[in-house]
């Protein structure tokens, strides 16, 4: 964990994936990030996969380094007792409903320069999560073999919430802006980031949205093609599968002598008239023919053969393995110093953990940080925040308000 956010503390009041993202990246870059829960948990408390003893690796990792206040925020006294502490914070992060206790509006009261980031669904209030704002986006029915029917293929979704985690990781962005534009101006305001229009507004950023638009139809599905490049998967000798791209001519070049195929472009490419490296899009276009040959010279050797090839000639490269696999590799995990080790999780569960993504080779790192027990830190930021004695925080519990560590509890 890194100290570049060291000073500045929030209050997030959030579930499921993308709003906790966003706090995760605060507090492992320093910041102090107090999650605040409802007593028993929220929503997504024992979100799948839960250990045996019933705690949740998803909850577990997604709240690393942040501090727990757990309150009964179905309770009048609770509701106002999380209102006063995002005030006296100054920061919010959450994707509760606008129309709720913790509205803008609301929360602004007592603190003008108030700052809340609201993760919403759709622009228009609407519900929605990553997996129905992918069906909206196109991807699903863009994925997919390339000899599937058109007019009769299902759609193809994606396991990874990727529109959750960019939403999270803009989250994070959008609140150093606002935090940035306060301390310039002294202005604070409510920022709402809605899911769909991140995930739509990815779909244009990235030239999709003009592609159809420009061509108006949809693109082909094309398996695990490349789109646009000459890229796919690959089967070795010994029945290694690997993925090859190329979108460079350098990286052509390299393609083309590991693989030993330079007599057979040369004929190939007076057949067609054209270049092979001179464009993307000769490439793509021929990817069919490039394929077979690439194809037919790996089943003539074993990975680490092609493997060693491919490396001396400085193309780009990569072995699939299952996720299984790709926990226990050395290289990826093991002996990742971006990995450390975490053995104090509140599932007992002891394994390596992720750091900051960020590589800062002049300041350390350190070492990645547990996640808290629901409710562990609920007597400290009360008293530290708001200025509760003693008498009155156990006033507070005795009367099932807010709650202290679940520790002993599951």
């Amino acid at each position: 964990m890194y100290n570049l956010l060291s000073g500045l503390s929030l209050i997030e009041v959030s579930s499921f994936v993308a709003s906790p993202t966003a706090g995760l990246y605060c507090a492992q870059m320093g910041a102090e990030v107090i999650r605040v829960d409802q007593i028993g948990g929220g929503l997504d408390y024992d979100r799948y996969q839960l250990t045996k003893e019933g705690r949740s690796l998803s909850w577990e990792n997604l709240n690393r380094a942040k501090k727990s206040v757990a309150v009964n925020m179905r309770s009048a006294e609770g509701r106002e007792l999380v209102q006063e502490l995002a005030r006296t914070t100054g920061q919010l992060i959450t994707n509760v409903p606008e129309k709720s206790f913790l509205s803008h509006a609301t929360l602004k009261e007592g603190r003008e320069d108030m700052i809340t980031v609201r993760i919403m669904g759709w622009g228009d209030g609407r519900q929605a999560m990553d997996f129905t704002v992918n069906a909206a986006s196109g991807y699903p029915l863009m994925t997919g073999p390339a000899d599937w029917d058109a007019e009769t293929a299902p759609p193809v979704n994606q396991l990874l919430p990727a529109w959750d985690f960019i939403t999270g990781a803009y989250t994070a962005f959008a609140l150093m802006a606002a935090l940035r534009h306060r301390d310039a101006t002294g202005e604070g305001g409510e920022v709402r980031i809605p899911l769909g229009d991140v995930a739509i507004g990815t779909v244009a950023n990235s030239g999709a949205m003009a592609e159809m638009l420009y061509r108006g139809s949809d693109r082909e599905r094309l398996g695990n093609d490349i789109w646009g490049a000459l890229g796919r998967d690959f089967i070795s000798r010994d029945h290694k599968r690997f993925m090859v791209a190329v979108l460079t001519t350098k990286q052509w070049h390299g393609v083309v002598e590991a693989f030993g195929i330079a007599n057979q472009i040369e004929a190939l490419e007076l057949q067609h008239g054209i270049r092979f490296a001179d464009s993307d899009h000769n490439r793509f276009t021929h990817r069919t023919e490039l394929f077979d040959l690439l194809q037919a010279v790996a089943s003539t050797l074993d990975y680490v053969d092609l493997a060693e090839r491919l490396s001396a000639a400085g193309c780009t490269y990569e072995r699939y393995r299952t996720m299984h696999e790709a926990a226990n590799d050395p290289e990826l995990v093991t002996n990742n110093p971006f990995f450390g080790a975490s053995p104090a999780n509140p599932s007992g569960f002891e394994y390596p953990a992720p750091g900051p993504f960020a590589n800062m080779p002049e300041q350390s790192r350190g070492t990645p940080e547990p996640a808290p027990y629901l409710g562990a830190n609920s007597e400290e930021i009360l008293a530290e925040r708001l200025g509760l004695g003693s008498g009155a925080i156990a006033k507070l519990m005795d009367s099932g308000v807010i709650a202290g560590s679940d520790k002993d509890s599951l």
